[in-house]
Parts: C-alpha cells; sequence; structure tokens
C-alpha cells in the first residue's frame, strides 16, 4: 500500500518519549539520551528501530516497525507473485541440494532476505546449517539448525558478539550450509574463506547489477580478494521494479561466475536467465556451467539433466496449480522428492 496516513496521533512529545522508551524495555533494551538510537527485535519477531526525543531526528522520537511474517514465503509463493519462474526455481532447486553459493543482491526492500528464506527449504532435509544475522529474520524447517544472533555490548566494549565471531565459530561447528544475514564487512572474507574450503554458502548483499556486486566484493570495507570470488558459483540480482502501475519484485538477472580470464585478470561472468520487463517473463539466455558440474558429478548425460530439471519444474508447477504454498507442505513435498521422487511424481500424475 506504499504510504498511508495514519490515525494514531501522540498529543505531547513527553507521551511519543515514553512510548518509544516503553517499546525499548518490551525489547529487552535500554534507550536513552546518552545512546538514542536503538535496533532491537520484537517479541513477536519484529524488528524495530528506534530513536528518542529530537538528539538524532529533528521533529522528535520515531519508530520503524517492520513486520515479521509468522508464516514464511515459499519458493511457489515467490513463482505466484512472477518474482521468479518456475525454470528458474527449478534450476536453483538443484543447484542448492549440489551445494552450489549463491549470493542475492539487490536495493533495499527487494525481497534478498524473503527469496534467501524460499530456496532455503531447498537445502536437504537431513543437512546441518548455521544462519548468522544481526536480528532474526529467517526461519528454516530443518532439525539440525543453529540460528545465530549478533549481540551488542553490555557495558563498555566488553561482550559484543558480531558476525565475524559468529562466522568464525560456525566453521568450528562443521556445518554443510552457512546462511549469512548480509555481508557488510570484514566477515566476507571469512564467507568466502568457508566458501573455498568447501562449505556451500547463502548470504544477500547491497548492489543493484552484477558488476556492481563484484566491485562491492572486491573493494572496502568488505575486500574479498579477486581470485578468492571464484568460488562463488551464482549471483542473482533483484529489484522493486513497475509492471503497469503496480509496484513489483521481479528476479532481474540470473548470473554464474565463470572464472578469472587468463590474460586480464578480470572475473568472467555469464548470464543465464534474464528478465523481460516488456513481456514480464524470465528468459533463459545463457548455458550454465554449474548445471554442467552438476551433470558431470551426477554422471547424467544432457538428455537425464534435461529431464530432471524438467520433473522439477512439474512439481513446482503441480503445487502452483493447486494452491499448494503453505510452509510445511511445501517443505515436505520438497524434501520427499530427494528421497522418493517416484513417491511425488506418481501423486502428480494422478492429481
Amino acid at each position: 500500500y506504499t504510504n498511508l496516513r495514519t490515525n494514531i496521533i501522540f498529543e505531547e512529545p513527553d507521551e511519543l518519549d515514553s512510548f518509544v522508551v516503553n517499546l525499548a524495555q518490551k525489547c529487552g533494551k535500554h534507550i536513552s539520551i546518552a545512546e538514542p538510537m536503538v535496533d532491537a527485535t520484537m517479541p513477536d519477531g519484529s524488528r524495530i528501530q528506534m530513536t528518542l526525543g529530537r538528539e538524532v531526528t529533528d521533529h522528535g522520537s520515531t519508530f520503524t516497525i517492520r513486520k515479521f511474517r509468522e508464516e514464511p514465503v515459499t519458493p511457489i509463493d515467490l513463482i505466484a507473485w512472477k518474482t521468479f519462474s518456475s525454470e528458474q526455481m527449478a534450476y536453483l532447486w538443484l543447484c542448492i541440494e549440489n551445494k552450489k553459493s549463491l549470493i542475492f543482491a539487490g536495493g533495499t526492500a527487494s525481497g534478498k532476505t524473503t527469496s534467501m528464506n524460499a530456496i532455503s527449504l531447498f537445502i536437504p532435509r537431513r543437512s546441518k546449517i548455521v544462519t548468522i544475522e544481526d536480528t532474526r529474520e529467517l526461519m528454516l524447517p530443518h532439525e539440525n539448525w543453529i540460528p545465530g544472533v549478533t549481540r551488542d555490548a553490555f557495558h563498555g566494549e566488553k561482550g559484543a558478539v558480531d558476525m565475524y565471531d559468529l562466522l568464525r565459530a560456525a566453521l568450528r561447528q562443521r556445518p554443510e550450509y552457512i546462511v549469512v544475514g548480509e555481508v557488510r564487512g570484514r566477515e566476507a572474507l571469512t564467507l568466502f574463506q568457508a566458501m573455498s574450503t568447501g562449505h556451500t554458502t547463502y548470504s544477500t548483499l547491497h548492489a543493484d547489477s552484477i558488476s556492481s556486486a563484484i566491485h562491492r566484493l572486491e573493494n572496502p570495507p568488505i575486500g574479498v580478494p579477486r581470485p578468492m570470488l571464484e568460488a562463488l558459483d551464482i549471483i542473482s540480482i533483484q529489484a522493486q521494479t513497475y509492471v503497469g502501475d503496480r509496484r513489483v519484485r521481479r528476479n532481474v538477472e540470473i548470473a554464474e561466475i565463470v572464472g578469472l580470464d587468463a590474460h586480464t585478470k578480470m572475473l568472467r561472468t555469464s548470464t543465464v536467465f534474464q528478465w523481460d520487463s516488456v513481456k514480464d517473463e524470465h528468459v533463459m539466455v545463457g548455458t550454465s556451467k554449474a548445471l554442467e558440474e552438476i551433470r558431470r558429478q551426477r554422471g547424467w548425460s544432457v538428455r537425464e539433466l534435461n529431464e530432471e530439471l524438467e520433473r522439477r519444474r512439474r512439481v513446482l508447477e503441480f503445487m502452483l496449480n493447486h494452491n499448494i504454498r503453505d510452509f510445511k507442505r511445501v517443505s515436505n513435498i520438497i524434501h520427499t522428492y530427494q528421497t522418493k521422487p517416484d513417491k511425488i511424481l506418481g501423486a502428480i500424475s494422478e492429481g
């Protein structure tokens, strides 16, 4: 609904100030003139940012609540909203199951974290997963899942636990998959070291194109050396855009990192899927190095690879056509397909 005028009015500045102090206390945080800005998680899981008085916000105290969905978005929701196509989801499903690392890049409110949470349903059920976030947003159905959250210092500088600390600890927890809420600084280097040593990692990044995502990763404050970027398999670009008069979220491009050019030392990328803004369709425009690697690892012929992608697309389309969008049911169908594909395919052909 974009911006709507509220009917909630605070008559006195003191009333608003005490309300913000009360909100902070409900979140287990302290806000004061000495520390007038607080980021916190509310009891229902929503994220909140607060400022007190006129110290940093000239018009007075503020509070911004980002509501947290109790029922996480599923890959089927993303197909129904046309954020992704069923072909793209089948491709991501196969890549995630076969341990390809992925970064979702895009602008603010482009749906990066939502997409990352949705595609995490494709992680095999028995895998060990560690998630690392500033505030809890990710929700997974897996039993062997350690959700890590950063912590501020108590007094002075002691007791703070940042994303870098959590990521370093995660590498000692022997996870198969590491999911990081967003990379901004030195933790990115550790994330790419984890990729280089065989861990499959997913994260989000603020960038609006493939070239700007690579530029951000290579330069300070992130500063990942170019040869290390080769460990990343896929970059997905999301954007908040318009279709007619409607504001929508679309995956505008999925590209793969092919490798370093021997002569120019530049990083070569290949676009696999692109969004056609005129037709509002996702089109496969290139060949996939990741799929070719999976085909060789699994000992499939090109025909067998294409058949497997088509089967997965049919499973996703079946759930879409029968309006199966519930988080638990979608994850059960996905995980059953990973262990007993014939059972799911049989149910589809009957249904």
